[in-house]
């Protein structure tokens, strides 16, 4: 970006900068602390234009909306139109959580984001033993399109995106919200949205797995292909590095073993013949938003341009649209504090300008009580307002990736996608994402990761406001916490058992036979599950065939 003798004169006066900022620290010493990123990238102490050495403006950066999309999905961003902003949000009852939603979208919300309960998020109707005591406690539960029908009921899902957090059991309940809609007169083909699908991470980091991977990856593949003939608005896998990131990966790891996720279903598609031109395109991507600003910035911009290389390059995608890395962002929950609740709407506020200045294209913000409970309406609201003033008020919506040329971020985005690139190699190594889960590569690395920046907690070299430094006394009888009545799991059974009772259950078992013969054979799943979800077959019993005929997968432990 710069000539030759213009680098050498900078590097000339950095120098004389250097050697004046040294005698400088006799009288004025600077802190005693390691200077690095939070994910530990060492820290210069000034950026100039030879820290861009090398740098092609072309090849590394190119302009928004093209390739390698460092700079961005869309050539004007949020001049066009700001984020999707979502607030993930479920809990207790379908009444209680669609009340919730209304609520949501009558401040401003406009896509919603759902939060299932343990049991449901691991194939169990609310009548198992294995729910017990779970029940709408983290999320809502969901056991039939009964329940479905209630968590969307007067909600215009054609005029509103829904983002589902669910993995193992992505098939019964995407086929559950399609059902919702039909009944409701509204086609398939008109709903938008995202079901997160992810399955490589819940093997990774999260823990919520049902199947062995060789089947899990199956369910993923018929859905990518049932999804690209029947819903093409809707994007059929979320790859998250929200979740890797909050086991404790640093932020090059978060790029990293995600871009490697995506590298892993991208080929299990083409494997099973499908084309990444036209599924490509329905690929999305759930990134972290951590403390550090500057790192957070530069992270989200040299994940597009990694990506955007493993499509053309590496796949041969030639299709722009299939090319691009579009994500949803979520604020860290993991630097959330329990102590001094309200210093956590300053984190959300300083994680949601990050994400918004990396690019992306939808948002969750985290609400101050998270770390003690499910938020109250006035936290989720305040949350809300977070994104709101930031898009209306703060200014750096006017000016598409308005960062870019910065000598900080430019070196530091180069930094991370070259770590990230070293990951991947050694993945590919290693034979590919699937065998490095076998080989617990990244959960080695994640936890190390995590140990490293709890002792810096616990060694005080990093600082957490009110937690390892700047206590106060307080007081936590006044707090207003959100709970969940423990009667929420037997009504809940009891509403699943009335259901039952009602339907016709000779329909029933032909349909879940329909799916114990396709899953062992060789056809897409999706159509025999919709039938199924139509007969209001529960989530339960579809995986309970499904664990028969694919098994249940077994953690091995890495120490």
């Amino acid at each position: 970006m710069f000539e030759k003798k213009q680098l050498e004169e900078i590097k000339a006066g950095r120098e004389r900068f250097d050697a004046s900022a040294v005698k400088s620290l006799a009288k004025n010493p600077e802190r005693k602390e390691k200077f690095t990123t939070g994910g530990g990238i060492p820290l210069e102490r000034l950026y100039a234009p030879d820290s861009l050495e090398g740098l092609d403006y072309e090849k590394d950066l190119g302009f928004p909306g093209e390739y390698p999309y460092t700079r961005g999905v869309q050539p004007t961003m949020y001049r066009g139109r700001f984020w999707t902003m979502r607030q993930y949000a479920g809990f207790a009852t379908a009444e209680a959580s669609n009340e919730r939603y209304r609520y949501l979208l009558s401040q401003g919300t406009t896509g919603l984001s759902v939060a299932f309960d343990l049991p449901t998020q691991i194939g169990y109707d609310s009548d198992h033993s294995m729910a017990q005591g779970e029940v709408g406690k983290v999320g809502v539960a969901v056991d039939s399109l009964a329940d479905m029908e209630v968590l969307f009921g007067s909600i215009p899902l054609d005029k509103v995106t829904t983002s589902m957090t669910i993995n193992a059991p992505a098939a019964p309940l995407l086929a559950m919200y399609i059902a919702v809609a039909e009944k409701n007169g509204i086609k398939a083909d008109a709903l938008g949205g995202t079901i997160q699908n992810d399955i490589l991470k819940e093997y990774i980091a999260r823990g919520t797995y049902i199947f062995p991977p060789k089947p899990s990856m199956r369910l993923i593949t018929d859905i990518f292909e049932f999804c690209s003939k029947n819903v093409p608005k809707w994007n059929s896998i979320s790859i998250s590095g929200y979740h890797i990131r909050e086991a404790g990966s640093t932020a090059v790891q978060e790029v990293a073993f995600t871009l490697a996720d995506g590298i892993a279903y991208v080929q299990a598609a083409i494997d099973k013949g499908q084309d990444p031109n036209v599924f490509g395109k329905r690929l999305s991507f759930f990134f972290n938003s951590h403390n550090d600003f500057i790192e957070e910035v530069s992270k989200f911009r040299a994940a597009r341009k990694v990506w955007g290389r493993i499509m053309k390059e590496r796949f041969g995608v030639a299709d722009k649209s299939a090319q691009m890395l579009r994500f949803h962002t979520q604020t860290a929950g993991c630097t959330l504090t329990a102590q001094q609740p309200e210093n956590n709407i300053v984190r959300v506020a300083i994680q949601t300008m990050a994400a918004v200045m990396g690019g992306t294209q939808s948002l969750h913000t985290n609400s101050l009580d998270e770390a003690l409970a499910l938020p109250t309406d006035k936290s989720v609201r305040i949350a809300l307002r977070t994104q709101q003033i930031v898009a209306y008020e703060s200014g750096i919506t006017s000016i598409v990736d308005p960062f870019a040329g910065s000598y900080a971020v430019e070196s530091l985005t180069k930094q991370i996608e070259e770590g990230a690139w070293e990951y991947i190699k050694k993945i590919d190594d290693l034979g590919g994402m699937l065998t490095a889960i076998e080989k617990g590569y990244p959960q080695q690395h994640i936890q190390d990761a995590a140990y490293e920046y709890q002792r810096q907690i616990e060694s005080k070299d990093r600082v957490v406001v009110g937690v390892n430094m700047f206590h106060v006394d307080e007081d936590d009888s006044a707090r207003q916490l959100l709970r969940v009545d423990p009667s929420v799991g037997e009504n809940q059974a009891k509403k699943l058992a009335k259901m039952k009772e009602a339907r016709d259950n000779v329909h029933v078992k032909g349909t879940l036979d329909d799916i114990r013969k396709a899953a062992q054979g060789s056809d897409n799943l999706m159509p025999k599950i919709l039938d199924a979800v139509h007969t209001y077959a529960t989530e339960g019993e579809i995986c309970g065939v499904l664990r028969e005929v694919f098994g249940e997968y077994k953690e091995n432990v890495v120490l």
